[in-house]
């Protein structure tokens, strides 16, 4: 009796000292994340608070369980007094920091949303729409500040510098892709004889091009993610502009171009918003704007390649009449390479650690946040910190209607039923833009993009064209005009160029070898002539008469003789197509020197701009911005030489690439993460419709007047500075 007693007691003992144990233990605990929650307040990392609370909660109900199960086993325990959970125990006994425990979960623990009075949780099927939505706003907050804190324990170092230049080459290829219009548009439709009824086509078919891309690419970027999209995009982009180099009709060209701006306009709107994912606040406006002179590098490069390449027409080659190719052509390869070396390099980096987080994929975020920690660690010399974010809020999935597929093995019907599930989603989330409270700043937002480039791309685009015009007028005042003139028995194996010959009489005369460059006959006989490998660049036979004349290997057919009479005479081997000049030309080279200094002239902008966006503000620098551009602008209306011209036009890109600037900065600030692509992509897609239009109207008045385009883009580029100016300061947020 008395052991047994005896017994009794030491068991009743034994289960007092494991309840005082585990008492202790959740006092300690306790203690400890008091003491946490104190430094973490202290230097700010209040991020902890949103994983710690359910830790608190888990460490109280697993001790109050061992409590329990402590209790109940002392209570059946016939074997001794003694107690496993004290046996061997160490009292500092924990996880050591940076030693490896996993990927954390986020929803370790047990799940509280919605739960009751009683502990059950309510089912999101019992909850009305406008209860989730509500609901995933509110996660959506918390989230944006735990995010930035993340970003600040992450650092800004090697990760965001890497990914800065390998975004940079694909914003250099929508640079290079915009300024390969102006200087191609010259001699591609020269080379494939474009009648001036289709001038001006190439240049409007790229930017439709790119105006769907930019839709498309950047509403598909918020479903499928930043990095799979731009991939994708600038892969088209790049086969295709490679593509179009080879082709010899026009209008296989134009698909190429457009099939080509198609691809490129999701450069714009997936890089920003790419970019933006990974920087901190304090960060983002300046980090954005050097971004942002990758775009003048694109054109720079297409400026310098332009000079060095296409004058020298030289560098081609030709498979018999049918298949030329010119150095317009070479350039057009060249400029394909910055998109190559993006695609390349893109694959080598993850995807937004944001985008990841929107769609509900704690451990590929948190694996891409681990990864930009440690490599920005290891290049500061610290390889021993650690990454000690474990639980990231996730917001609240909503179920999307989904239209049930029909059974069929066809894999073309699949195909196209995955093309219009995914269409259906775009278009969805671009009338989420149009939503409270984003659908004002859309608006606004439109309106800017659009003013903004009606104006630049509507004088840049064709500038080349009005520096030829202007060169045209000063050309055209030093023609040499011949009256009444008459040679006989005379050889022309020399250029004739700039010339205008009436009423002129040329008998049993030799032309061979030779070049007419801008010469004009008018009323003029040639009697008994000879034509052999004769080539003619804008030059015309008007009202002419060729009597028992030879022709051989010329390019003179029924387009070059206006309303003229051939009577006993031959035409043999005629050359096809459109022949070029293969002189190095002047105006060619004037033209693309012009543009680099207009590229060259935005250098001192970018860097003002990216130094002053975080201190004056994003609205201030893009409403004065438009403004003094649009009054630059205006003043080219007074320009009255081309070297003033040139200088106005200097000036205006100097001072409008900080409206550019602080407009992408602006845009990528506004929108939240889950429409932030589809609602850059619009307003990138206003910005290329602005484009076409300024490109066509600009284009049919460049000949007339100066006057009409100039006003017009000063007026637009005012208006829409005032417009920039009541949109919010987005300075002090954090991402949605």
């Amino acid at each position: 009796m008395d052991e047994a007693h005896n017994n009794r007691t030491s068991l009743a003992k034994g289960a007092k000292d494991i309840a005082k144990e585990a008492k202790r233990h959740a006092s300690k605990n306790l203690s400890k994340a008091v003491d946490r929650a104190s430094d973490e307040y202290s230097t700010h990392r209040s991020y902890n608070r949103f994983q710690n609370e359910d830790e608190d909660e888990d460490n109280y109900n697993s001790y109050a369980q061992q409590d329990g199960r402590y209790a109940d086993n002392a209570a059946n325990d016939e074997d001794g007094a003694s107690s496993d959970a004290t046996e061997g125990h160490d009292d500092e006994d924990e996880i050591y920091e940076g030693e490896y425990q996993g990927v954390p979960a986020h929803n370790d623990g047990k799940q509280r949303d919605g739960q009751v009075a009683l502990g059950q949780p309510v089912s999101d099927s019992l909850k009305s729409q406008k209860e989730l939505e509500n609901e995933r706003q509110a996660d959506e907050e918390e989230l944006a500040q735990q995010y930035e804190l993340i970003m600040q324990e992450c650092g800004h170092g090697r990760f965001q510098w890497q990914l800065f230049f390998v975004l940079g080459l694909a914003l250099m290829s929508d640079g290079v892709e915009v300024f390969v219009v102006g200087f191609v548009l010259p001699s591609a439709e020269t080379d494939m004889c474009v009648p001036n009824s289709g001038a001006g086509w190439l240049g409007s078919i790229v930017y439709l091009g790119m105006m769907f891309g930019a839709f498309f690419w950047g509403g598909l970027s918020d479903k499928l993610g930043r990095k799979q999209c731009l991939l994708i995009s600038m892969s088209v982009n790049g086969f295709f502009a490679f593509l179009s180099s080879f082709v010899q009709g026009y209008s296989m060209f134009l698909l190429c171009r457009m099939v080509s701006g198609f691809g490129i306009g999701g450069a714009v709107p997936i890089v920003f918003s790419y970019f933006a994912e990974v920087l901190a606040r304090e960060k983002r406006g300046e980090h954005l704007s050097w971004l942002c002179m990758f775009w003048m590098i694109g054109g720079i490069y297409a400026s310098a390649m332009a000079w060095a390449i296409i004058p020298h027409y030289g560098w081609s080659f030709s498979m018999g009449s049918a298949y030329q190719f010119h150095s317009w052509r070479v350039f057009v390869v060249v400029c394909a390479l910055p998109c190559v070396s993006a695609v390349v390099a893109l694959t080598f980096m993850p995807e937004s650690p944001r985008f990841f987080l929107e769609m509900g994929k704690h451990d590929e975020a948190w694996m891409v946040l681990k990864q930009i920690h440690d490599t920005n660690m290891r290049a500061r010399g610290e390889p021993e910190r650690v990454f000690t974010v474990n639980r990231i809020k996730i917001p609240k999935q909503l179920d999307e209607l989904v239209e049930l597929q029909s059974e069929s093995s066809n894999p073309v019907l699949k195909v196209l039923f995955k093309i219009k599930a995914e269409l259906r989603g775009i278009w969805l989330t671009f009338m989420k833009c149009f939503d409270y409270p984003v659908r004002d700043n859309t608006i606004k937002l439109a309106a800017v993009w659009f003013t903004l480039s009606f104006g630049f791309y509507g004088l840049s685009v064709w500038f080349p064209d009005v520096i030829k015009h202007l060169q045209a007028d000063e050309y055209a005042s030093r023609v040499k005009i011949h009256n009444s003139e008459r040679i006989e028995d005379f050889t022309f194996n020399f250029t004739l160029e700039n010339q205008i010959h009436r009423n002129g009489v040329f008998l049993n005369d030799r032309f061979i070898s030779m070049k007419f460059k801008a010469v004009t006959f008018i009323d003029s006989s040639f009697l008994n002539c000879y034509f052999e490998d004769v080539s003619s660049v804008g030059s015309f036979f008007k009202n002419c008469t060729f009597v028992d004349s030879f022709f051989y290997n010329t390019d003179i057919d029924d387009s070059k003789l206006t309303n003229s009479r051939v009577i006993n005479s031959s035409f043999h081997h005629n050359k096809t197509g459109c022949q070029m000049t293969f002189d190095d030309d002047y105006s060619a080279y004037w033209v693309y020197f012009v543009n680099f200094l207009g590229t060259l002239a935005v250098l001192p902008g970018n860097i003002v701009s990216a130094l002053l966006m975080d201190k004056i503000g994003r609205l201030s620098m893009l409403g004065g911005s438009m403004v003094l551009s649009g009054i630059s602008c205006f003043f080219l209306w007074f320009g009255t030489s081309e070297s003033m011209m040139i200088f106005m036009l200097c000036l205006y890109n100097g001072l409008s690439i900080s409206a550019w600037n602080s407009l992408d900065v602006v845009t990528t600030e506004l929108y939240p993460t889950d429409r932030r692509g589809t609602g850059f992509g619009f307003c990138n897609a206003m910005c290329k419709l602005a484009a076409v239009l300024g490109n066509l109207i600009f284009g049919s008045l460049v000949g007339i007047t100066k006057a009409i385009p100039i006003l017009l883009a000063s007026s637009v580029l005012v208006g829409g500075g005032l417009v920039g100016l009541r949109l919010p300061d987005t300075r002090a947020n954090v991402l949605m």
